[in-house]
């Protein structure tokens, strides 16, 4: 009787002690789910901005390089005019050529903008430059949002397979969830540092 009823404690404190780390292992999983949420939803804020700063940039180079081309055509046409006109006089050749140089600095200015500074330039290359920079940084923003996205739906079931084993007493399920949790934190890394490619995401 005696040996039953310490059997019976024993077993209880088992069960109690193992309640209370399936507990901690829940808890900590909901800390990783928080930190894999706010992953996500960086990603996809980075993804967004980028993409609109993007837009802007290529809207803005688009506008210049129509200014751009409109001047180019313009200085073809007086460089002809002067060729093909021998009878024009010297006052309009000159004026001509001066108008030629304007546009060509002009020119020059639409595609380096070398009048400000170097972080502020806003030429033809630079925009270039800097439309491709935030295409990158869209990119790797929505190379990143899947892992967030898969390692929320693992954590999440590996939290609602702990909470079921510990109210049945399940160890398969426990199992489970620790096969689950250990992917979503993996993914969740991952999302972080694109250490790894998979082929799927």
């Amino acid at each position: 009787m005696v040996w039953d009823d310490l059997g019976r404690q024993a077993e209880a404190e088992n069960s109690h002690d193992r309640d209370r780390w399936i507990g901690v292992y829940i808890g900590i999983l909901a800390v990783l789910l928080a930190i894999c949420s706010m992953g996500g939803d960086n990603a996809s804020s980075d993804a967004t901005l980028k993409n609109i700063e993007a837009s802007n940039t290529w809207a803005f180079f688009q506008a210049k390089n129509m200014r751009r081309h409109v001047l180019r055509v313009q200085v073809d046409e007086m460089e002809l005019r002067i060729a093909s006109e021998p009878d024009l006089t010297d006052a309009g050749k000159a004026a001509l050529a001066a108008k030629i140089s304007d546009y060509k600095k002009q020119d020059e200015i639409l595609t380096k903008d070398p009048d400000k500074e170097l972080g502020k330039r806003e030429g033809l290359d630079q925009l270039f430059d800097r439309g491709k920079a935030f295409e990158a940084g869209r990119d790797v923003a929505m190379t990143r949002a899947p892992f967030f996205d898969y390692g929320q739906a693992c954590l999440q079931i590996a939290i609602v397979l702990a909470s079921i084993a510990l109210i049945a007493k399940g160890s398969l399920l426990l199992i489970a969830s620790a096969v689950l949790g250990l992917a979503g934190a993996a993914l969740t890394f991952n999302g972080f540092t694109l250490l790894y490619a998979l082929p799927v995401l």
